[in-house]
């Protein structure tokens, strides 16, 4: 475990909730890009994997906690991509 990894997931992990909460509230996929969000999913998703198999520690808890909120954020894209659809 590094120092500067946990501060770098703290950080990530502090921006998310705003932007799930745009998600949600705006009802639009306009602004946001699905295939980013898929590419930071996959980090997260890896960077759980490393720590699993070859560093096991705590920090794995936070590269969960971000890749569930990236995951929340990549449902909350599909429903208002739909919902785009449906308005054109």
């Amino acid at each position: 475990m590094s120092i500067f990894e946990v501060i770098m997931l703290l950080c990530f992990g502090a921006a998310w909730p705003s932007s799930i909460y745009k998600s949600y509230i705006s009802r639009t996929s306009k602004g946001k890009s699905g295939v980013f969000l898929i590419i930071i999913f996959t980090g997260y998703i890896s960077g759980i994997l490393h720590k699993a198999i070859y560093n096991p520690d705590w920090v794995i808890v936070l590269y969960s906690l971000n890749a569930l909120m990236v995951f929340l954020d990549i449902l909350l894209y599909t429903r208002n991509s739909a919902l785009d659809r449906q308005i054109n």
